[in-house]
């Protein structure tokens, strides 16, 4: 009787340690089930941004490339008209996605479009003289550094 008691007490003993031992080890799994999913979440909450993030840049993309579109079908029509032609550039300026090298090179360009008042001698000669396009002599650079960014906005959409 002695002998199976103590054999029984030694058993107990044993599933007790190993209880405690398990019992460690389920609050360490669930610690790291906690931890994951908490990740998890914030993972999926950058995700979100990103997407976000990614259609907004997108969008931006797609207004770039309409505005560029027409700035250089309007800069490449022989009728086209200078206040049409400044509108479209202007556009194109005031996009998020266009460079500020880019950005100087229009504000550059449509400065010399159309001189200043002051700049003009005599009052009597621009009574003479129908209103001279300067830009379509000197819009090929405007318009292959407007085909560039298209180009370059159309690899990076």
């Amino acid at each position: 009787g002695t002998e199976k008691i103590e054999m029984l007490t030694a058993k107990i003993e044993k599933a007790v340690a190993e209880i405690a031992a398990l019992t460690d080890r389920i609050q360490e799994l669930d610690e790291d089930v906690g931890r994951w999913e908490k990740d998890t979440k914030a993972a999926t909450e950058v995700r979100e941004k990103e997407a976000a993030d990614y259609m907004a840049t997108s969008l931006d993309f797609g207004e770039s490339l309409d505005a560029l579109d027409g700035a250089i079908l309007v800069l490449k029509k022989k009728s086209a008209n200078l206040p049409q032609a400044q509108e479209a550039l202007l556009q194109v300026q005031s996009l998020k996605m266009v460079p500020d090298s880019s950005k100087k090179a229009l504000v550059a360009f449509l400065q010399q479009a159309q001189p200043a008042v002051e700049e003009m001698p005599d009052e009597r000669l621009s009574y003479e003289a129908p209103v001279a396009y300067g830009y379509e002599f000197q819009s090929g650079g405007v318009v292959d550094m407007l085909e560039k960014l298209k180009d370059q906005f159309a690899k990076q959409k």
